[in-house]
This record gives C-alpha cells, structure tokens and sequence, in this order.
C-alpha cells in the first residue's frame, strides 16, 4: 500500500497538482487522497483506475515503482531515466518515441 501511495504521490507531484486537485479529477476528497499517498488505505481496484484516469496513466503505472536502494550502473540507468519520463506521456507519445528509437538503431517501425 505504501509503494503504490508513493507511485501516487510522485506521479501528482510530476503534474505540479495538489491532493485537492487530483481529488477533483478523480471524484474524492482531498483528505482520502492523502491517507492512498500515506499508506493508510487499501484502496480498491476501482479507485486506483479512477485515480490513473485522473493522472492519465494506465493502471500498471501505478505499481511501477523502484526501490530506492536499487541501484544502476552503465546503460540500465539511462534506460530507468528514459522509462520513467516515458511513465508520465500518453501512449500515443510513448508510441512516437518507441518509433524514434527504432529508428535511430535502424530497425523498422509502424506509423
């Protein structure tokens, strides 16, 4: 419970949105916000879609978290740094870059 209100908070907190504002777009109050972010509720599986919908994000970003201690070394901490900036964009971004990058390695790509 507390990764998941971690993953929230931190992908509210990209947006530049307060609990209230999330709240709004996701149709609860504030203060339900912060106990989701805190760990202190086990929100159920139809909040957690309201609340990626309202985030704009597929529900599995919700649980798309590092452990801190976790660390990268070489390419792989170059490739968390691109997929998590990739986490926050809609899919048909997510799509252009994935061509981009085919692209520049000069695979073949869809349009």
């Amino acid at each position: 419970m507390k990764l998941v209100g971690h993953r929230v908070r931190d992908l509210r907190k990209e947006r530049g949105w307060s609990q209230e504002a999330l709240g709004e777009k996701g149709g609860f109050h504030y203060s339900y916000i912060g106990q989701i972010e805190r760990g202190e509720k086990n929100v159920s599986l139809l909040n957690l879609v309201k609340i990626a919908d309202a985030l704009e994000v597929g529900v599995p970003q919700l649980f798309a978290y590092l452990d801190d201690e976790e660390k990268y070394i070489g390419s792989e901490a170059d490739l968390q740094e691109i997929v998590k900036t990739l986490r926050t964009k809609k899919p048909h971004q997510v799509r252009m870059a994935r061509n981009v990058v085919r692209e520049l390695v000069n695979e073949t790509y869809e349009v």
